[in-house]
């Protein structure tokens, strides 16, 4: 099954496999010859021109047909000088196996046709009685060639169902690597967002408790001082958990790496409960202890899980970037989630100084790409820039399934 599977001709070795075969065919057509049977028994010229028409058979994948040709050539005068007619036989059927094997359909009918008609004449005309042997003859012929095309045909089914199965293959691979790629970007965006929001607000009541303590020195408000570092450890409290959890999840999504795209897809399960709109409410608290007015305005209800964890990441580094780059002591943020045709519409607008573009020395950060693909994996877009009076203001429209609009 294997030989018959092979395409042959980029079959490994074929010219020395095809050598050993003829000089297979080349003994049995001896051991034909020996034993007898209708007809001259091959002399020295019947046995030069039966070897000879062997020879070709070496180069009949590389030339086939050329090597059917080189066969007839030394087996018509074979015939001619009428030996044993069941000698030549193999080698004459092998050639034609295969031209019909190893070319297109029209060429092994033309191969048919030259092979039948001088084989159909010249019997008419050394054997006119002998009718029902000029059909045996046709038919085994024709027989022969179907039998190449047959094979043919099979082979080339077998090489398309390998292509599929190796192309299925690496359709998952890349399913799988595409998968990794998006979820280490999910959690590297979690871990900048995570870490930059926490960080700011450290910051910033790290620097209301310096400011207590060097304002006036004497009349210390120990009670603010106690506050802010309050503050401090409970943000970094938080700060510590969400990181474990993150990290938690990264571990346990690093045991499924090596597998295919069907179990990377399971490792979404491991992300634990994904923050939404429910948890607005503790980053409006965050904002107003790191000293911003927060107003917050939700008119939203049965968000999908991952529209609401997309709008809470866009409004947690739309208020870390209001407070980090405010450039004011009463900064005003207000934010305000609602649906509208079939969209959670999201919109974060503050009355700071500041641009939102990068941190405070110049450089570009990665808040506002961070956002701007957060928007785009639930399928949205996400707007930020001036606001129209003053301050800055990001606006994202994140689009809803129709089952869930439906609800």
């Amino acid at each position: 099954m294997s030989a018959i599977n092979r395409e042959p001709l980029t079959a490994p070795h074929r010219t020395r496999d095809d050598a050993v075969l003829a000089l297979g065919v080349a003994v049995l057509a001896v051991a034909i010859a020996l034993m007898g049977g209708e007809g001259i028994r091959p002399d020295p010229l019947g046995w030069t021109l039966l070897l000879a028409g062997h020879v070709p058979l070496v180069w009949r994948r590389r030339r086939p047909v050329v090597a059917l040709l080189g066969v007839v050539a030394c087996v018509a005068p074979y015939y001619a000088l009428d030996y044993n007619p069941a000698v030549p036989i193999p080698a004459t059927i092998l050639a034609l196996y295969t031209v019909a094997a190893t070319g297109t359909v029209r060429r092994t009918l033309l191969t048919g046709v030259a092979v039948l008609g001088p084989t159909v004449i010249s019997n008419g005309l050394t054997n006119p009685t002998g009718a029902l042997e000029s059909l045996e003859i046709s038919g085994w012929i024709i027989a022969v060639l179907f039998i190449g095309i047959a094979v043919r045909y099979y082979r080339r089914y077998v090489a398309s169902v390998v292509e599929r199965a190796e192309r299925a293959e690496r359709t998952r691979e890349e399913e799988a690597r595409r998968r990794v790629a998006e979820e280490r970007l999910r959690i590297a965006r979690d871990l900048h967002d995570l870490l930059a929001h926490s960080i700011t607000l450290i910051g910033v009541q790290t620097s209301v408790a310096a400011h207590v303590l060097t304002a006036d020195p004497e009349r210390l408000d120990r009670k603010a001082v106690a506050q802010a570092l309050d503050d401090i450890a409970g943000t970094c409290r938080t700060a510590r958990g969400e990181l474990r959890t993150t990290l938690e999840v990264l571990r346990a999504h690093d045991t499924v790496v090596g597998a295919r795209a069907g179990s990377v897809s399971g490792a979404e399960d491991m992300r634990g409960p994904l923050p939404g709109i429910d948890g607005l409410a503790g980053l409006a608290e965050t904002g107003r202890v790191a000293g911003a007015k927060v107003e917050l305005s939700v008119r939203a209800d049965g968000i999908p899980p991952s529209v609401g964890a997309a709008a809470y990441r866009i409004v947690q580094e739309a208020l870390t970037n209001a407070v980090r780059h405010s450039g004011r002591e009463d900064l005003t943020v207000r934010v305000g989630l609602w649906t509208a045709h079939g969209a959670l519409r999201v919109s974060v607008r503050d009355d700071g100084s500041g641009g939102g573009v990068g941190p405070s020395d110049g450089t570009r950060g990665f808040g506002l790409v961070g956002m701007r693909e957060r928007a785009r994996s639930v399928g949205g877009t996400l707007d930020a820039g001036p606001g129209p009076a003053e301050g800055f203001e990001v606006t994202a429209t994140l689009p809803l399934s129709r089952e869930d609009e439906a609800r």
